[in-house]
């Protein structure tokens, strides 16, 4: 694919390369820009197609409304960095520290975020679905009224978030750690419940269960139906 003003291909980059684009946003496919010190600068629009991203600083950043498709960018560091109403798709963001980045507005789906830090981060209005959440850290996420679709939160760290009023639908809760959790009104029947401990299994007081999930969460209480 032929490099254009805008649309660069096939190139490795480095922070001074894309300085020197100057201010308007580009579109990057199939880029390497692998451990790149690109903190602090304003990609605002941008586009990275397939593009290598693995351990690249990005902390600070502003990516307002930039799409990012197919990247590899496990272990990206994005700590305060702006993702606001981005697009993020089909990625590889395991392990990714996203601490008090902003994601409001934005839509993240088929993504990997296994092991990521998600904390302290404004969330308003994020949607996420089909994403693997396996270990990561959300302590604090707001859930409230939202349908979340296929996403595996096993084994992350869910201490005081609010899923009130919210749908399960193909996800997992297992093994997570739900201290302080909030639950009233939540339809979890398509949820995975296994793994609950005896003291969260008081946390979904208010929530709607199947009559299966009863029966599985008394088994894991080490309690015998008949």
């Amino acid at each position: 694919m032929s490099d254009s003003p805008s649309h660069l291909a096939d190139r490795t980059l480095t922070r001074a390369d894309l300085l020197a684009l100057g201010d308007e946003p580009h579109t990057l496919v199939d880029c390497d820009l692998a451990e790149a010190d690109l903190s602090g600068l304003d990609l605002a629009r941008w586009t990275f197609e397939r593009c290598d991203l693995r351990a690249v600083d990005l902390r600070g950043a502003n990516l307002e409304g930039s799409r990012l498709h197919a990247a590899r960018a496990a272990r990206a560091q994005l700590t305060g960095a702006d993702l606001g109403e981005a697009q993020v798709s089909r990625c590889d963001l395991n392990n990714a520290r996203l601490a008090r980045a902003t994601l409001s507005g934005a839509v993240i789906t088929g993504c990997k975020l296994t092991g990521a830090d998600l904390t302290e981060t404004r969330a308003f209005d994020v949607r996420i679905e089909e994403t693997l959440l396996v270990n990561a850290r959300l302590q604090g996420w707001s859930f409230r009224r939202k349908t979340l679709e296929r996403l595996d939160f096993t084994q992350a760290d869910l201490t005081a978030c609010d899923f009130r009023e919210a749908t399960f639908v193909e996800s997992s809760l297992r093994e997570a750690t739900l201290d302080k959790a909030r639950f009233e009104g939540a339809d979890l029947r398509g949820a995975d419940l296994g793994g609950v401990r005896l003291g969260d299994a008081a946390r979904f007081r208010g929530a709607t269960i199947s009559r299966a999930q009863a029966g599985e969460l008394l088994g894991e209480l080490g309690l015998k139906v008949r």
